[in-house]
C-alpha cells in the first residue's frame, strides 16, 4: 500500500465520506432540476394514458388499462391529424432546408456589409412564435393585409380570398408562416459547417478543373451530411409537436384539415379538459418520434463511419 493510501485511510470516517460525496453535490441542483421539471411530469403524462383523467368528471380518476389505446384505433380524426401532421412537417422541413442551405451558402462568402444581412437574416428565429402566427394571420387577411390580393396579380389564386377558410389551401399559410420562422436555424447550423470546411480542398478541386457545381457535390454535400442529419432530425421532432403557428392561425380548421397530432392534443386536453385521452395521443406520438430519431441517427452514424 502505498503513503499517500495510508495517509487516506488514517483519515475520519466522516471526512472521506464527505470527499467522495462533493462531485454529487455539485450535480445535485442540475439532478434535481432534471427530475422535477422533465422526468416527473413525464411520468405523470404516461400514467395519465392508462386513467381516465377528466376534469369535469368528479369521479373520474381510475385505471382503465388500454382503454385510451383502443379508443384511438377508431379515432378518425386522429388518422387524419397524423395525414396532415406528415404534410405539415415534411413540407416545412424541406423548404426550411433548402431556403436555410441557400442562404448559408450566400452567407459564406464574403461580401461588404455581410454582418448586416446575418443580423436581418437571423431575425425571425428571435420573434415569438405566438406573434409570428398572429402577424401572418394578418398578412393572410384579406380585408388588412396585402398576400392574397399579390396571389390574385399573379394568378395564383382566382380571388383574393383568405386561404386560411379555404379547406384545400389553408395548410399553406401556417407552412409558410413556420419557413419563414424556421429558415434562421438550418442557415446558422448549416453556415457554422460550411465555414469549417478546410478552403484548401476547393483550391485543389479548382486546380483540377472542378466546376462549382462539382464542388457542391463532392465536398460540399459530403462534409455537411452529418450536420445535415441532426439539423433535420431536430427540426422534424420539434416541428411535429409545434403546433403554436396552427392554433394561433387556423385553430385546427377549416374542418379539421389543418389539425395535427400536436394540436389534437390540445384540443383534447384543454377544450375537452380529457387529459387522459390527451396522454395516449401523446405517448403515441412519443413512440413515432422515438423511431423516425433512433433511424436519423444510425443514418448519421453510418454517414459518419463511411467518412
Amino acid at each position: 500500500m502505498t503513503p499517500l493510501a495510508q495517509t487516506h485511510l488514517r483519515r475520519p470516517l466522516g471526512k472521506r465520506l464527505a470527499d467522495a460525496s462533493e462531485p454529487y453535490l455539485y450535480s445535485a441542483p442540475a439532478l434535481i432540476l432534471v427530475v422535477t421539471v422533465m422526468l416527473v411530469p413525464l411520468a405523470l403524462g404516461i400514467s395519465y394514458a392508462f386513467r381516465d383523467i377528466q376534469l369535469l368528471n368528479p369521479f373520474s380518476g381510475g385505471f382503465i388499462g388500454l382503454d385510451h389505446f383502443r379508443a384511438l384505433g377508431e379515432d378518425q380524426a386522429l388518422f387524419r391529424a397524423l395525414r396532415n401532421t406528415l404534410w405539415w412537417t415534411g413540407a416545412s422541413v424541406f423548404l426550411q432546408f433548402v431556403f436555410g442551405l441557400i442562404l448559408a451558402l450566400l452567407l459564406d462568402k464574403p461580401f461588404y456589409g455581410r454582418g448586416i444581412v446575418q443580423a436581418l437574416v437571423f431575425l425571425p428565429w428571435a420573434v415569438p412564435s405566438f406573434l409570428a402566427g398572429l402577424n401572418w394571420a394578418w398578412l393572410f387577411n384579406p380585408v388588412i393585409g396585402p398576400l392574397p390580393h399579390w396571389l390574385y396579380a399573379l394568378g395564383i389564386l382566382d380571388a383574393p380570398d383568405n386561404i386560411l377558410s379555404d379547406p384545400y389551401l389553408a395548410m399553406w399559410g401556417p407552412i409558410a408562416a413556420n419557413v419563414w420562422w424556421g429558415i434562421p436555424f438550418f442557415a446558422i447550423t448549416l453556415l457554422a459547417a460550411l465555414q469549417a470546411i478546410p478552403r484548401d480542398l476547393y483550391e485543389a478541386a479548382s486546380i483540377d478543373g472542378a466546376g462549382p457545381v462539382q464542388r457542391f457535390w463532392s465536398i460540399t454535400l459530403p462534409f455537411l451530411a452529418p450536420t445535415i442529419a441532426i439539423t433535420v432530425l431536430l427540426r422534424t421532432v420539434w416541428i411535429s409537436n409545434f403546433a403554436d403557428l396552427i392554433i394561433v392561425m387556423t385553430n385546427g380548421g377549416p374542418a379539421d384539415r389543418t389539425q395535427i397530432v400536436a394540436s389534437y392534443i390540445f384540443t383534447q386536453a384543454f377544450k375537452r379538459l380529457d387529459f387522459g385521452y390527451a396522454s395516449a395521443i401523446a405517448l403515441v406520438l412519443l413512440v413515432l418520434l422515438l423511431v423516425y430519431s433512433m433511424l436519423i441517427v444510425l443514418l448519421r452514424q453510418t454517414l459518419l463511419n463511411k467518412g
